[in-house]
């Protein structure tokens, strides 16, 4: 069975970055599920998985537009500490924050006086991806998974 939309997938993979540093990876951990055509994963990853059959590899790399998108200066905002959490804020922990957008999650990356400065973009956005992938597994998705919008892993409820 080929990976097409509305296809349960199984993926092991390894995430780089240009130097080739290791970002994430399922190696050692359960291989990645994820819904084909749901948006569960990056388009240009999905774009390159279809197609795959459980057994075949894949190597590609994906522009930033492919991946996480491009980084928005506009992303990047000054934000009271009051609207961000009741405990102590350092640079570098992540947030929760509701925008116009709804529930948001944020990288705080100064905070002075009162005020913390966060940013919404993706924490790799405006990178290059270079992924390894290995199709574990394709299967129809069941008709609870479609409307979730999600695959179901054996034993669990949410992917």
């Amino acid at each position: 069975m080929q990976i097409a939309d509305q296809k349960a997938v199984t993926i092991h993979y390894t995430l780089k970055d240009d130097e080739g540093t290791v970002l994430d990876s399922s190696k050692g951990r359960e291989p990645l599920g994820y819904l084909q055509g749901a948006e569960n994963i990056v388009p240009g990853l999905e774009k390159a998985l279809a197609g795959k059959a459980a057994g075949e590899t894949v190597q590609v790399t994906l522009t930033p537009e492919e991946g996480y998108g491009l980084r928005d200066d506009k992303n990047v905002r000054n934000v009271p500490l009051r609207k961000i959490s009741d405990k102590k804020v350092t640079v570098g922990t992540q947030v929760q924050l509701r925008t116009s957008e709804g529930a948001q999650m944020a990288t705080v990356t100064a905070v002075r006086g009162d005020y913390a400065t966060v940013d919404l973009n993706h924490p790799l956005a405006g990178m290059r991806l270079h992924f390894d992938v290995e199709v574990v597994a394709v299967r129809d998705a069941t008709p609870e998974e479609l409307t979730h919008g999600h695959i179901h892993q054996p034993g669990g409820h949410h992917g």
